[in-house]
């Protein structure tokens, strides 16, 4: 059987489509190819500008090297992971990036002739330097923003992987709502999100979650690292969780309350977060900017509270522009303009100023020709599991 039929692909249109933007900014920026590095940080997103080109999604140091004018290359690391790429991937010349891939690239540029280069991603500066001694008539020039803004709006084919990610994340949230009951431990919880998904295929992008009480809260944001705490009744559990299709993942943020009732604190957080998911929901569409989301958002700070993490950023594969908090906790973010096919998380994380309790609430969305739409369908409330 081929890659085709034993793994994700996309369509030979979609890589057409993908590989004239990319030779489109090729010409424009007066480059002669693209030197691309993913590896496998973030659950494997930072290899997304890799699937991008090659449909490969490795665990390692991987680079395409993409010309302006004939056949891109795909160069592995390790030795023996580049048989599975070879059948993964879309680009035929797939090879073993060698001792050093820096030296390996800058070898195959120099053989080229390759001059002026644009390269993509956080490449290690060892590879850099190693790249620019065996290529050392060419230029090097950091082209990673104007690349990664071709990924920011999406194909139909990609939405609807984005889509296949988003039910897996929703399997994940509904057997959290089923199994959450005290005397697990926090670290328990992943197990619980993972078999939700991964013997039907899904990838796992992250899994983050907090617990504690609700009586005397000392977290307000999901943690990256789980804890062997023990949940307890009249816990809450919050949570942020990406489970993907083929790479191609659904975000979600859900809170939970432990075989109890909200307290009136966590109601009104909840409530206040809710309301805000709808008004920025409303107020993305094709033409909106980020002034707009930033008014849906005025509510947080006039209720007396605040958030932790980001408001709305672009998401698939991996966390994308734009990148949009409130007026009140922002961190100088560029002005943005929404257009159909971009596809953003909403993600009101409310808590209280001292940073002692917080709720999550949030769903990927595409942002369609009349408005906005989410790409779960996951009930977005704050559930009492059973216990």
């Amino acid at each position: 059987m081929s890659g085709t039929d034993l793994y994700p692909r996309f369509s030979e249109a979609e890589f057409g489509r993908r590989y004239e933007l990319v030779r489109g900014l090729l010409a424009d920026a007066g480059l002669d190819g693209l030197v691309v590095f993913g590896w496998s940080a973030l659950g494997r997103a930072a290899q997304a500008d890799i699937h991008y080109l090659s449909n490969f999604l490795g665990m390692r140091d991987n680079y395409v090297l993409f010309p302006l004018e004939g056949d891109p290359t795909l160069f592995v690391q390790s030795f023996n992971h580049v048989p599975n790429a070879a059948v993964v991937a879309v680009i035929e010349d797939v090879r073993w990036g060698g001792n050093d891939s820096g030296a390996t690239i800058g070898e195959e540029l120099a053989h080229r002739g390759l001059r002026q280069i644009g390269v993509v991603g956080l490449m290690p500066y060892q590879h850099h330097a190693s790249m620019g001694a065996a290529a050392a008539d060419t230029d090097f020039r950091d082209v990673t923003a104007e690349f990664r803004r071709l990924r920011v709006t999406k194909s139909d084919e990609e939405v609807d992987w984005l889509r296949r990610g988003a039910a897996f994340t929703d399997a994940a949230m509904a057997a959290l709502e089923k199994e959450l009951r005290p005397g697990l431990h926090e670290y328990e919880l992943a197990d619980i999100v993972e078999r939700a998904y991964t013997r039907d295929g899904g990838l796992t992008s992250f899994h983050y979650i907090a617990t504690t009480p609700m009586q005397t809260p000392d977290r307000c944001v999901p943690a990256q690292v789980l804890s062997s705490r023990v949940l307890q009744a009249g816990d809450v559990v919050t949570t942020e969780i990406s489970a993907g299709y083929g790479g191609y993942a659904g975000q979600a943020l859900r809170t939970f309350t432990v075989a109890s009732d909200p307290t009136p604190e966590i109601a009104e957080l909840h409530d206040v977060a809710e309301s805000v998911y709808h008004r920025v929901v409303a107020a993305i569409r094709p033409g909106a900017t980020q002034v707009e989301v930033l008014d849906a958002a005025d509510v947080i700070e006039e209720r007396g509270f605040s958030i932790r993490d980001g408001l709305v950023h672009g998401f698939g594969i991996g966390i994308l522009p734009p990148s949009i908090r409130t007026r009140h906790t922002t961190h100088g973010e560029a002005p943005w303009t929404f257009e159909r096919n971009q596809t953003v998380v909403i993600q009101p994380n409310v808590i209280t100023p001292d940073e002692r309790l917080g709720v999550q609430v949030g769903n990927l969305c595409v942002v369609g020709p009349d408005g906005c739409e989410s790409l779960h369908r996951y009930p977005l409330r704050l559930v009492t599991t059973a216990g």
